[in-house]
Order: structure tokens, then sequence, then C-alpha cells
């Protein structure tokens, strides 16, 4: 008999044998792999993941994703967390709309750095069980076979996942019990099925096809990066006196600035933030209220950065020197505040730039170098910067004029104008910065287009200032908060300032006393960061005719406010931004952006919201604020709220009555959802109210 070669395994050696899936072929159509489960759509996610997602520790935000497969079989999903150091931390997914795959998780950071997250989905083999063996059995059909698969995945739960002995031990008799032929089916059953186990499969569970998500980048920051109140001060105003023979001023200094930090400190803000405390120009310098033409004693802009004295690492000779500065920032830290500075990257025409770096600038056709300009306003006592002319020099020299002063102390800069000056700079200097001092914090002075704003958030700014001063009536406001709050929290942290040197809008101009209560408290409370430019108390609102800022702007004079000589009839806010201010301490809720819900008044001037949780552990999560105010500063106003109480946190159901104790007078009332309201303007019928909800 002859004898062949083509025995079975040669047969198999020439049979043709499937390829390995050639995934690259993908790119031909400029599509990335899907995965085994498909893990689509994970927000937040900025710009794709090519930016930075936000918050600072403790802050609590949520991740979705929409994760699903074919087939019948379970899936499940898992936000992985990877800290500074590497390790990873799985929190689990909850699926809250099964039609439409998706899946959510709240999520928090315990420390500072740079983190990152990604969704994983899988198949979950012991879910798939739990569903298919409930209901054959049950049904009677194919008993057995569904209680040995039950036994099998559960063996792959010890085998292939780590876990505690106790553990082990609980499934090791659920397996027995799946297999003991002599006892009931249901019990049998049941014994896979307990409590016990579900709990022990979802704290460590089997999975199939980890399919994982890119790891997105996300930055965590310290607290003050999102909540601060912040108060400007001019610091040659501070201790500023005029002579009342000649007219003439004595110049504040650093050193009677340092004598108004505990008043600062009192009223409970975290940060003192100064305009610039450089030398001044004098070529084309500005008079008062923005005279082209200054008597010989005005001070000038402070914005008109440089002199012979030197430039931005150099100090008013008027306000002192650098021990001056530093007594300044060391009492500052000993009152609680931190100390913001100023970084305005333009020059006076006498700034040492001009004559050293005269690429800095921008050359016009005469030979003359172009001042600054917004039309219609000039400003001939600024050269802009041109970061096209010489861009690595201008680059390193302003990276050495921020150390200067981070080595004196300062931890946070508010930068003028940003929006004037290429993105890719600040991208850079902050990312720079942030190698050796993550403590920095940069506040965006960037009232411009919104594509503008966002971005500079996005490359790096901690906050922004915003719209707030423009956006007045209840419709504005719930809009704008509603923004902030969902669609640009995740990247974009809102500063919000009632006025500032540079802004006095004519709701604030006609408001009077009651404007600027209703403004301060809103800005206290609808975002965790707001400001207040000093004079605030004293409702300085009359404005330079034409404009929207301040009559007799102290960005061209000094101001002595005369802070321990109360001037008879002058309105004093002092007690309502302490008062402000300790109910922001006392309240965690009021620490957060993204926590906010907005409810209904009948009578359209009345801005109706809640604040609830929004920490990890910080005790939001039992705390809510209501605010309750009437946006007209003219008119009382009575009108009934209809409030959703589930969203008030609490326990409460919709019928439910809780404890109101407004904040503002001390007094309490029973509340249910639809509470009768009355507002007025001024004092005696305040015009808000900051609610303390409990329920009954």
């Amino acid at each position: 008999m002859t004898e062949h070669s083509t025995t079975p395994a040669a047969a198999a050696d020439v049979s043709p044998r499937p390829a390995p899936i050639d995934r690259s072929v993908l790119t031909v159509l400029g599509q990335a792999p899907v995965g085994r489960i498909p893990v689509l759509d994970v927000e937040p996610v900025v710009d794709g993941g090519r930016r930075p997602t936000k918050s600072v520790v403790g802050e609590v935000f949520t991740i979705t994703a929409t994760v699903f497969r074919e087939g019948h079989d379970a899936v499940n999903a898992t936000v992985v967390l990877v800290d500074p150091d590497g390790g990873e931390h799985p929190v689990t997914m909850t699926c809250v709309n099964e039609g439409l795959s998706h899946w959510r998780a709240a999520v928090s950071a315990d420390r500072e750095g740079v983190w990152g997250f990604r969704v994983e989905g899988w198949s979950d083999p012991y879910a798939t069980w739990r569903h298919d063996g409930q209901i054959k059995i049950q049904a009677g059909v194919d008993v057995e076979l569904m209680l040995e698969e039950g036994a099998r995945v559960l063996e792959r739960a010890l085998d292939e996942v780590a876990r505690p002995a106790e553990h082990e031990r609980v499934l090791e008799e659920a397996i027995a019990r799946l297999r003991a032929s002599a006892l009931p089916v249901p019990e049998r059953l049941s014994s896979g099925l307990t409590p016990e186990v579900r709990e022990i499969l979802a704290a460590a569970p089997l999975r199939d096809y980890v399919s994982p998500s890119p790891t997105y980048t996300w930055w965590v920051e310290r607290k003050l990066a999102l909540t601060g109140a912040w108060y400007e001060i001019f610091p040659r105003s501070e201790g500023a006196r005029r002579d009342p023979v000649t007219g003439l001023w004595t110049s504040g200094t650093f050193e009677t600035a340092q004598e108004r930090l505990p008043a600062i400190a009192a009223m409970g803000f975290d940060v003192v933030y100064l305009t610039p405390v450089h030398p001044i120009g004098r070529t084309n310098r500005k008079g008062r209220n923005n005279t082209l033409t200054a008597e010989e004693h005005d001070p000038g802009s402070p914005y008109a950065i440089g002199a012979e004295e030197g430039g931005h690492d150099a100090l008013h000779p008027d306000l002192g020197d650098w021990d001056d500065f530093d007594a300044f920032v060391a009492r500052a830290e000993q009152e609680g505040l931190q100390v913001a500075l100023d970084l305005a990257l333009q020059a006076s025409p006498d700034h040492p730039w001009v004559t050293e770096h005269p690429e800095f600038f921008t050359t016009r056709a005469d030979g003359t170098i172009a001042y600054a300009e917004n039309p219609p306003k000039k400003y001939q006592d600024i050269y802009p910067l041109n970061f096209d002319n010489a861009p690595e020099a201008i680059y390193a020299e302003i990276r050495r004029v921020v150390q200067v002063w981070i080595d004196h102390g300062v931890t946070i800069f508010r930068v003028d104008n940003p929006h004037t000056k290429p993105v890719e700079f600040w991208q850079w200097l902050i990312a720079d910065v942030a190698v050796d001092h993550p403590e920095v914090i940069w506040l965006a002075e960037a009232f411009t287009r919104p594509a503008m704003m966002r971005t500079l958030a996005k490359v790096g700014f901690q906050q922004s200032y915003t719209y707030y001063a423009w956006r007045n009536t209840a419709g504005e406001l719930r809009d704008y908060v509603t923004e902030l709050a969902t669609e640009t929290a995740h990247y974009m942290r809102p500063s919000f300032w009632p006025t500032t040197h540079d802004i006095l809008t004519p709701y604030m101009q006609q408001g009077g006393i009651t404007a600027h209560l209703v403004r301060s408290a809103l800005a206290a409370t609808l975002v965790p960061t707001y400001g207040i430019y000093t004079g605030y108390e004293h409702v300085e609102h009359i404005p330079r005719p034409g404009a929207e800022e301040h009559v007799d702007n102290e960005k061209y004079e000094y101001k002595d406010r005369r802070w321990d000589d109360p001037v008879p009839g002058r309105p004093d806010l002092t007690g309502w931004l302490t008062m402000l201010n300790r109910v922001r301490r006392e309240h965690p809720s009021l620490h957060w952006l993204r926590n906010i819900t907005f409810h209904h008044a009948e009578d359209e001037n009345v801005l109706v919201f809640s604040k609830h949780g929004g920490g990890a552990g910080d005790g939001s999560e039992s705390d809510t604020v209501l605010v309750v105010a009437n946006l007209d500063p003219f008119t009382v106003r009575e009108t009934r709220l209809h409030l959703s109480l589930p969203a008030l946190g609490q326990g409460l159901g919709w019928h439910d009555s809780f404890t109101a104790h407004d904040l503002v007078t001390g007094q309490r009332w029973t509340w249910d959802d639809s509470p009768y309201v009355r507002l007025g303007p001024g004092y005696g019928e305040e015009p808000l109210h900051i609610i303390s909800v409990t329920k009954d």
C-alpha cells in the first residue's frame, strides 16, 4: 500500500491561513479604531483632547460617555482616573439612559497636579449570566446548563481578578451552591445573585473585551484658582494726602497701603489686587479724567509703564523700595491675603525698552512708534508691544520680568488686555512658569469676543473676567451663568466684578445704593470668584460724561477716601461686603460653579437660583443656599416663586416644606414650593434674600 504524505497536519500546512487584521488601513479614510466595545462622545473633553480639562482639588464634576455593544450581552463602563504619579483609580459609571447608551460618573481629585482620565467600555459576563440565567431558569429552560455557566463565571471572577480572602470565600461558597444538585433550583440560583455577591462583583468586576478611550489630560489646581474674593487697590492712593493749602498731593506708599490690609482682611477678602506699581512715563502723560495735557503734579496712569527709573521690573520710587514691597507682601500673608499684581505688557515712550529694544514695537512709515488705540479711545502715553518683530527676545524678557515678581512673593497675575497679545505666547509663558511654580494663578482681563476669551482659558488662564457687568436682566443672567456653569465650566472659570477702575455701567450709574447691594450679592453668589474695586463701599457711581467709567478716575489721579474719617451722609457698604464674604465662607455650596439651578419667579424682574453640593467631603453635599433678588433698583417687587424642591437637596420632595433662614436679615420662615416674596430697593426693605435651606 502506497503511503501518502498528505496527512491532516500537512494538509493544514498548505491551506490558506487567515491574515491578521490590518487596522492601519483605517487611516486611509482618516479613521481611528473604534474598539471592540465602542466608547464614544467622552465629555468633558476640550478641543478633542488637544487641551486639558480643568478642575480644582475637591471639585466634583461629571464624566459622560456613550458605551454600547452589539447583540444582547451586558455592557458596562468605568472611568479610570490617573493621578500625577501614574496610579489608577477606577470609578464605576452608571447607565442613565439605556436607549441612548448614555453613561455617567461623578469624579473629583484629592490633590493638585497633572492627572488624566479615560473611559473603558467592557463586556460584563456576570451581568449577562444574571439576566439570562434568571429568565431561563424561571422558565425551566436549560436549567442545569445555566447554573453551571453561572458557576464558571464566578470561577473566572476568582481566578482572573485579585480580591480579598473574605470575598474569595463568599464566591467559593456561591460556586459550590450553584453546583449542589441536592438543593432546590431556586436556592441554587439565588446563591449566585445575593446582594453580597453582586457587591463583590461590582467592586472588582470580571471584565471582557476592555476597550479604552484615549486618556485625556486633566489639570487639577489649587482651590483659589476657582474660588476667591478679590479686592482691588491703587497702592498710591492708600495713604495719599492732599495739602489743603497748596493743593499738592503726597503719594501713598507700600508702607501706608500696608495699613489698609487689616480692614481688607476683616471684610473677608482672600486676594488683594494691586494695579501696576512701576515707574510711570512722563512723555504724553495723561491728566485728570484722561485729558491729553497733564498738569505739573499729575501722577499719570500707572498703565503707562516705564521711565528713567526703570520698567516692568522696577518700583515707582514714590511707593518705596523692594524692602517696602516685601514687607507689604509679608503683611498681606500675615492677614491671610494673597497678593495679585497687574501685568500690563505695554510701555510708555520713556520705558527703557524703547531705547534698548526698539524692535519690540511697531515703527510707522514716518519713523514714529505707534501708540495704543482702541477706537475711539486713544492712548498716546502707551506703546503696545509687537510680538511679530522679535518674538523670542520679547518672550524671554517677559519671562524674566514675571520671575522677578514671583521671587518677591506674587502668586497671582491679573493680566491686562491679554487678547491683544498672541495666544501662543500665553500658552508658552503660563506653561513655562508652571514647571517650577504651579501655584501661580493667571486672570485674563479680556472683555472681548467669546472665541478669544475661551481660547485664553483653554491654553492656561485659570480665571477670566466676563460680561457680567453688562448682563442685567433675569433672562440675561440665567442664560449667561448657565453657559458658564455647563458649556465652558471644564476649562474657563469666571470672575464677576460689578465695577472696575475701567467699567461703570449705566445700571451702576443710575441704580445707586440698591444696584450696588444687588450686584455685589449676585457676583458673590452666582459664581465662586468675584471682585470689588475699592470705593465700592462708598457707592462711587458718578460717571465721566459720555463714558462708562468713574469721573475723576483713579487711573489719572490720587484718591483719599478717608477710611478712618467717616463723611456725614456718605454710604458705607463695608458691613454688607463683610456679610457677603462671611456667608461665602460658611456655606461651601457657594464655593463651586457647576452646582447652580435656576428657579422661576412670576415677575421677570426677580431672579431666583440655588446652589447645592459641588464639592467632595467639604460639607457642600448637605448645604443649600437659595438666592432671590429684585433686579429693579427703583421699585418694590412682589411676586410668587415656583421652586423645584428636589433640586434644593436636603431630601426635599415636591410637596414638602422647608425652613428658609435669611442670612441677610436673620429672619426665618416656613416655605413650600411657591412662596410669596416682597423685595424692595435699599435698606429697610432689602432687595434680596440669601436663604439657607433646611428641611422641616
